[in-house]
């Protein structure tokens, strides 16, 4: 292959390039200058972790096709982060919050995982090319990057594009309708929780769990905070990258094994070595929240794992290129329908259950927006309950690899054109 032309083409200085991005974002992110401050009002420091690179790819500076960056973020970074942030997870006291943020959440799953099937068969029927396509460049493989993204977060998100084998080009379009449709949603969630106390009286919701809530919430933060020591980040590494290299050893087996014995089930990718990794790692996240491990959030298991995340974005934002996000602006149109979709469904069976706007927000930006905005809208109604956004996010971290392949299964049955 002809050398690169790109001005930088040694990983190591195109890694510490990415780090510089990230620091810069997150730095003017906390700068409390009014520019700074009024920017990341409209602008997600999200976005431009995938955008900024993006910049340096498009105009020749770096060259994401000559870097292995991404293949050893994909498949050890995110495994790791995997790991970290769904074995946090403290499904008791979740279940504590009540049956009605339970049932709020999985609905807000429920209508991810039907939003997007009924949002390719209404756009098909006016216009079938907007949601067609063929190969690694099918609309319904991109469209399972925002499954994940919008029941689990930016970890499940990366996993469905390798897992569906989504082109770069495509991914690059759905992150743009990612962030454009989650953003535009979160605003709305905002909007309502100035006006919470209005609107559950008028449908009747019982708030009275609620300041109960608080007090739990409350208590789990002084029991579970501590000073992250140097043991405390070894043993998260030991466990973290323990649990992938465990996942990539038991891939190994598997995916050969299915695809000697039963190769017809290359269709639903369980053929696929990347695709066990995800499952095994999200599942062995899940099953050490059931051990004392679990008590490592306390020591910022989500914090390393969200910067873990940070990297792969950022590897993941430099194999765009920004120009093809307005090759097909019709999936706008897509995301949105699908989003409506969510929302109907959660203000339907919050009606049926009289259950509080708090639930139903918090329920759906867990799901929409993952542990990075569902504190925000949580801390909306009141500061105590931003823990709970982040408990509910966590939940989808768990659910988000398993229920974006099952929107993508459903996705591929419906959607025209080829597989």
């Amino acid at each position: 292959m002809p050398d690169s032309t790109a001005l930088i083409t040694n990983d190591a200085a195109v890694l510490g390039l990415l780090a510089l991005i990230l620091g810069a974002v997150f730095y003017t992110e906390r700068s409390s200058l009014s520019f700074w401050r009024s920017f990341y009002k409209y602008v997600p420091a999200l976005l431009l972790c995938y955008f900024v690179p993006s910049l340096f790819n498009t105009f020749g500076v770096i060259d994401a096709g000559e870097s292995d960056l991404y293949f050893v973020a994909s498949r050890y970074l995110l495994p790791a982060c995997l790991v970290l942030l769904t074995m946090s997870t403290d499904l008791p006291a979740i279940l504590r919050l009540g049956h009605r943020a339970i049932i709020m959440f999985l609905t807000g799953t429920v209508g991810v995982v039907l939003g997007g099937p009924i949002a390719i068969l209404l756009v098909s029927m006016v216009s079938p090319e907007t949601v067609g396509g063929a190969g690694p460049d099918a609309v319904w493989r991109g469209m399972t990057t925002l499954a994940g993204s919008w029941i689990g977060g930016g970890a499940n998100q990366a996993a469905m594009k390798e897992v569906f084998d989504v082109g770069d080009d495509l991914f690059s379009q759905m992150i743009a309708v990612d962030v454009l449709c989650a953003s535009l949603w979160m605003a709305i969630l905002l909007f309502l929780a100035g006006r919470s106390a209005a609107i559950d009286a008028r449908l009747g919701a019982d708030t009275r769990a609620i300041d109960d809530l608080k007090v739990r919430v409350e208590k789990f933060q002084e029991q579970h905070a501590r000073q992250t020591s140097f043991h405390d980040l070894i043993f998260l590494l030991a466990i973290s990258f323990g649990a992938t290299g465990f996942a990539h050893f038991a891939a190994d087996w598997l995916a050969p094994w299915i695809a000697e014995t039963a190769p017809g089930l290359d269709r639903y990718s369980l053929t696929s070595d990347f695709f066990w990794i995800v499952v095994i790692a999200t599942t062995a996240g899940v099953a050490l929240s059931f051990t004392r491990a679990r008590n490592f959030e306390g020591a910022g298991a989500s914090k390393i794992g969200s910067a873990f995340l940070y990297v792969l974005i950022a590897t993941i934002g430099m194999n765009m290129d920004i120009t093809a996000t307005l090759e097909n602006p019709g999936l706008f149109a897509v995301g949105g329908i699908w989003l409506s979709v969510h929302a109907l469904l959660l203000i339907v069976v919050a009606r049926l259950i009289r259950a509080p706007l708090f639930y139903m927000a918090v329920g759906s930006q867990a799901n929409i927006g993952g542990a990075a905005s569902a504190p925000v809208v949580a801390a909306a109604f009141h500061p105590s309950l931003a823990s709970v956004g982040v408990l509910l996010a966590v939940l989808g971290y768990a659910l988000g690899t398993y229920g974006g392949w099952l929107t993508g299964q459903l996705m591929r049955a419906v959607a025209p054109g080829g597989p």
